[in-house]
């Protein structure tokens, strides 16, 4: 179920899925690789959501095509991955 990023006080293009009770996805799908920039924004973007539901779990939601300081990064802040399989066709 998407959840209006709004409520968070995020950006209404930032993507948001529940993913369970307490557990908020950030989905970020793109053709290209997850570099640590993106990384850098999913991580202030989850520290938001934080900050107005402190007992929420954040993860990220894309595709294996992710670089290993984005994984690092991802991982000293707590955040978890879930990988999916898209056709990049789907997204348009």
């Amino acid at each position: 179920m998407d959840i209006d990023a709004r409520a968070y006080g995020l950006s209404p293009k930032i993507r948001l899925k529940e993913l369970g009770d307490n557990h908020i996805g950030i989905v970020k799908l793109i053709k290209s690789r997850i570099i640590q920039k993106d990384a850098v924004k999913v991580v202030d973007a989850a520290k938001q959501i934080k900050g107005v539901n402190g007992g929420c779990k954040v993860s990220l939601v894309c595709s294996r095509n992710i670089c290993s300081k984005s994984l690092a990064l991802l991982d000293r802040e707590g955040i978890d991955i879930v990988y999916i399989d898209i056709v990049y066709e789907e997204l348009q």
